[in-house]
């Protein structure tokens, strides 16, 4: 021991750097050292000396979280292996998953000097609703996976951090449940996914319309839902969506691998653009299309008289190695252009990714109206409940102000191309700087010989 400890101070002294953070997977997710059973009664028989005697998790108070990393890694600790499954988890090898955040240290900035800024503001506007700073939460299914409280808590935080919320179709409480819990004058936006039976979602895109929702956000990069298996490997045994409550009671719905498979028989994979006139013609709120990944796509859309979409790859969920959105952005933006689409008619958002305050300056530099953020919604909600998610919108808050007034950007419409640099955003083998914060919240898949 004396040995070990003259080899990590090292000559000049004891080492300043912390010791590594405990990397504890969650019960889903065995340790490759555990062993098999076998062995582990092997070292039972040996005496407790030989147990590994593991660390209880002792949660840290919200005061502790500095950014969305913090709450990733408590959720982590503190979810059901299916929900963390369920949430964690991307398509195949989680290439796209990791990308998405990645994609953001390819643009660097170009910060411009002696400008005021004194005063930030970072109000805006986007679809007739009103937002804090350019931020909405996303669309995401079965909240109540993270906390009970589910999506009910979330249109409340929504409210108190000054964002809108886009209610998912496949919800754990009902519709009517969601809305209820809103504040007098809030607005929401509402995502859809298109049933089979079309008049299933025309009876919910009406019920929507009724309740003064503002947009409706149409998936479409969902015609089958992606592998993801951190969760196929998990049984799916909590409530699911309330949509599909009749289709579960009838035996409709497959639980044997996973979430994603559960809800998987609600989504209709004939959709094609033969039913955007149906859909613009079953509602007047304004109708986006949220999954687009490429420029002429976003054109059909501009052209077929959408209202925008979100460039988006249902957070690394689907078709592994496709471009994250702030990739695909510049060409989205570049396109609608030379098509003569302006931002007022046509507005484009991004999701997927997005963890600092820096990623959402990115995105409005390069066109975005606004970015959506999911996951650190659900694991802020999980760690803390709904105060966790206030606070995790003051830091991005707090984030994003520092980056706009050391860029020289006192307003968000002052935020132009010209302050970041995108040469290398398609870029896949430019060398960065190992992002700790990722790699430290970041649970590897695990083939079956070694769970």
């Amino acid at each position: 021991q004396a040995v070990l400890a003259q080899v990590a101070s090292g000559p000049a002294g004891p080492s300043v750097c912390p010791p590594p953070l405990r990397q504890r997977p969650p019960p889903a997710m065995a340790s490759p050292a555990a062993g098999t059973e076998a062995e582990v009664a092997k070292k039972a028989d040996a005496g407790p000396e030989a147990l590994e005697v593991e660390e209880e998790f002792v949660k840290p108070p919200l005061a502790a979280m500095l950014n969305t990393f913090d709450f990733e890694s408590v959720a982590r600790e503190t979810m059901e292996p299916q929900a963390w499954g369920y949430y964690s988890s991307g398509g195949d090898d989680e290439i796209t998953l990791r990308d998405n955040h990645m994609a953001f240290q390819r643009i660097t900035m170009r910060p411009r000097i002696l400008v005021n800024v004194r005063e930030i503001d970072m109000a805006t506007s986007f679809l007739g609703a009103s937002a804090s700073l350019p931020l909405y939460f996303t669309a995401t299914a079965l909240a109540k996976l993270a906390h009970p409280d589910g999506e009910v808590g979330i249109v409340k935080a929504a409210k108190r951090a000054g964002v809108p919320y886009m209610l998912p179709t496949l919800s754990s409480y009902t519709l009517d449940e969601m809305l209820a819990a809103r504040s007098p004058g809030q607005e929401l936006f509402a995502q859809l996914y298109v049933n089979p039976e079309r008049s299933r979602s025309e009876e919910y895109v009406k019920k929507l319309e009724a309740a003064g929702v503002k947009a409706l956000f149409v998936t479409v990069d969902a015609p089958q839902l992606g592998r993801r298996e951190k969760d196929m490997r998990n049984k799916f045994t909590q409530q699911g969506s309330d949509v599909q409550a009749g289709d579960d009671d009838e035996g409709e719905v497959d639980r044997s691998q996973g979430a994603t498979r559960a809800i998987s028989s609600y989504i209709d994979p004939g959709l094609c653009w033969d039913d955007v006139p149906w859909l613009k013609s079953i509602t007047s709120m304004k109708v986006l299309l949220k999954g687009v990944q490429c420029g002429e796509d976003a054109v059909k859309a501009y052209k077929a008289g959408l209202q925008g979409c979100v460039l988006s790859n249902h957070g690394g969920r689907q078709l592994d190695t496709c471009r994250s959105g702030i990739e695909v952005l510049p060409e989205v933006m570049e396109a609608l252009r030379e098509a003569g689409a302006t931002r007022e008619e046509f507005a484009v958002f991004v999701d997927g990714g997005i963890r600092r305050g820096a990623d959402i300056f990115k995105a409005v530099a390069l066109g975005a109206a606004a970015v959506g953020v999911g996951r650190p919604v659900l694991y802020s909600l999980a760690s803390y409940g709904d105060k966790g998610i206030v606070r995790m919108v003051h830091m991005l808050q707090d984030e994003l102000q520092m980056v706009m007034r050391l860029s020289g950007t006192p307003d968000i419409p002052s935020i132009t191309e010209g302050h970041v640099i995108t040469r290398n955003l398609s870029d896949h083998i430019v060398p960065l700087p190992a992002d700790h914060l990722v790699q430290g919240t970041y649970m590897p898949l695990m083939p079956a010989a070694r769970m």
